[in-house]
């Protein structure tokens, strides 16, 4: 039965498409067999997999959730061995919508994925930007959440939100659902901001922050414009080793914990990061910088 990892969190531009495509990515280089499934309207995981996203006659998660298509139907090999893609396409941004009124709304993509659940070794989901029934439909079809953080002032705004939906879906609708644990993204070692957003995300969620951290790299922002994961865009730059060490890391704590204790009651409270702009350094020149 597969691993089925929801990558949430209810910001944009938190790196969570970027981390469910290349996470994705080094787990099927590993010799996993992996489904990554695009909930998000954008398509933006589905274009980095060289699918086009603009074809709304295309089959694809929407297909899915508001159709009567089985997960077979929905499936498709992408340009790397081992990864499969369930697509988004432009009819997804109407789907919310039209789930209020299916009935079991909320299990429309477990149900779908029961059946092919037992074909792969890991299921990664990207989820879109916000916390409504896309996204409570892939927490419920999902063992374990795994949240990117930026490391930028108010990224850790919300997070208390996230975790209480969570709880929300663990006690009316998914119970055997765990945080795998936050993971920080565009982190510059070089600020100050994003080595105390760290320690404040850490003081947080005790046990529960991925060692790996990814680090600001320009290579992983190109990558998607060529239609490529980054280990097959630049697999010597600091944000494929760092994608790499996080597959690894992933397959670890699962292997080895495959349920995370919960987050203690007086660690859910709203987080916030007390660092004045004025602590804040210049940022240095230089483009890149290693983990």
């Amino acid at each position: 039965m597969a691993f089925v990892i929801s990558v949430v969190n209810q910001k944009g531009g938190v790196g969570k498409t970027t981390t469910s495509v290349n996470v994705a990515a080094y787990l099927a280089k590993a010799g996993h067999k992996v489904l990554l499934i695009d909930l998000d309207p954008q398509g933006n995981a589905s274009t980095s997999l060289a699918v086009d996203v603009y074809d709304n006659e295309a089959r694809s998660v929407y297909n899915l959730l508001v159709e009567n298509l089985r997960a077979v139907d929905v499936i498709f090999p992408s340009n790397q061995e081992n990864l499969f893609v369930i697509p988004s396409n432009i009819n997804l941004s109407g789907a919310s919508i039209e789930l209020v009124n299916l009935p079991d709304r909320e299990f429309r993509l477990s149900q779908k994925l029961k059946n092919v659940e037992s074909n792969f070794d890991y299921i990664i989901i990207d989820c879109p930007p916000s916390l409504g029934l896309l996204t409570i439909n892939a927490l419920v079809a999902s063992r374990y959440v795994l949240i990117p953080v930026q490391a930028e002032y108010y990224a850790l705004e919300g997070l208390g939100q996230l975790v209480q939906t969570i709880d929300l879906v663990k006690s009316y609708l998914k119970e055997d659902l765990h945080i795998l644990g936050a993971v920080l993204t565009m982190y510059d070692k070089r600020n100050r901001l994003s080595r105390e957003i760290r320690y404040d995300l850490e003081r947080n969620f005790p046990h529960r922050v991925m060692e790996t951290i990814i680090p600001r790299n320009v290579r992983l922002s190109e990558a998607p414009s060529y239609s490529q994961t980054i280990a097959d865009y630049d697999s010597e730059s600091p944000g494929a080793r760092a994608y790499s060490w996080l597959a690894s890391e992933i397959v670890s704590t699962l292997t080895n914990h495959p349920a995370p204790e919960p987050i203690a009651e007086n660690n859910k409270e709203e987080l916030r990061v007390d660092v004045s702009v004025d602590d804040m350094p210049e940022d240095s020149s230089e483009e890149e910088n290693q983990v």
